[in-house]
């Protein structure tokens, strides 16, 4: 029954991250960013940056504004660390929520995944049993890789938009433009601005509707500092890093705890994290 607990609330956090345009607020996957820049949510670290430690706290809020007025709001937060050898550790932690109605009474289960480039594994660890499982993790391309995203995917560092692929034709309904640096909670970015516009009867709707999505990113510390998005279908979603520390964190973050016991292998590439395995809450550049 509590194992059952759990993977539902997974299944719920990771259906807030992956949701994009036309299936729901919260499109980070966070992730990013996963993670809109960590391992929620998000892609994982496919490939790895090196030489640019942090540490931060990552907040994602959602408002969807309801046509009576009524108003829902979603707040998920994770802490998130990379240290200079590229090694990363999301810690998310889950509300509990019982039946409608009632109060679930328990205390909220934090997550803690840990990409390792080093040792080209990734661990999950589960606080109840103490214990660290550990996957192998093949794909990784190297350290001193720009992105964190898989297969490169996710803004450019200089926050300007990716070229259309060889062949391709520009879509007509998204328009793309780079905004000027700012500081985003202390640290420089640069941003990039897409519009997209449905055009009206493309999927029942009597008139055009524009989505908005801005993302951010510091080139220094190849990473996404903020994404913001705003879809009149689903309202609007902010994934952002706070509290961000330009320093090493300590080691002992990056390995299983001594007292923890090793498996091996896992319950599939997202092994205890489920669909959320493979998704970013730490979108690096994403």
């Amino acid at each position: 029954m509590k194992k059952s607990v759990i993977v539902l609330g997974l299944c719920a956090v990771a259906t807030l991250f992956a949701q994009g345009p036309g299936r729901g607020p919260g499109r980070m996957g966070p992730g990013a960013p996963g993670g809109m820049m960590g391992m929620g949510r998000g892609g994982e670290m496919a490939r790895t940056v090196a030489g640019a430690p942090y540490s931060a706290v990552e907040v994602t809020e959602s408002t969807q504004t309801l046509p009576n007025g009524n108003v829902i709001s979603r707040t998920t937060q994770s802490n998130v660390y990379r240290d200079g050898m590229g090694r990363v550790r999301t810690e998310t932690t889950l509300p509990q929520r019982g039946p409608a109605g009632q109060t679930a009474g328990q205390t909220p289960r934090t997550f803690v995944r840990i990409l390792d480039p080093v040792a080209g594994v990734s661990r999950e660890l589960d606080a109840e049993a103490k214990v660290s499982r550990e996957m192998s993790m093949p794909n990784f391309a190297g350290r001193g890789g720009v992105n964190g995203a898989p297969g490169g995917r996710g803004p450019r560092p200089d926050g300007a938009a990716r070229p259309n692929p060889r062949g391709a034709t520009a879509d007509p309904n998204v328009a793309v433009e780079s905004l000027p640096a700012q500081s985003i909670n202390g640290v420089l970015a640069a941003g990039t601005r897409v519009t997209r516009t449905v055009p009206a009867g493309e999927i029942g709707n009597a008139q055009a509707i524009q989505t908005v999505r801005e993302t951010w990113v510091s080139t220094d510390l190849k990473l996404t500092v903020l994404v913001r998005e705003s879809d009149p279908r689903f309202g609007t979603t902010t994934t952002q890093l706070t509290n961000i520390v330009r320093s090493e964190p300590d080691p002992s973050l990056f390995l299983a705890p001594p007292d923890y016991k090793v498996v091996k292998g896992g319950r599939g590439p997202g092994g205890m994290m489920g669909p959320m395995g493979g998704r970013a809450s730490n979108r690096q550049a994403n």
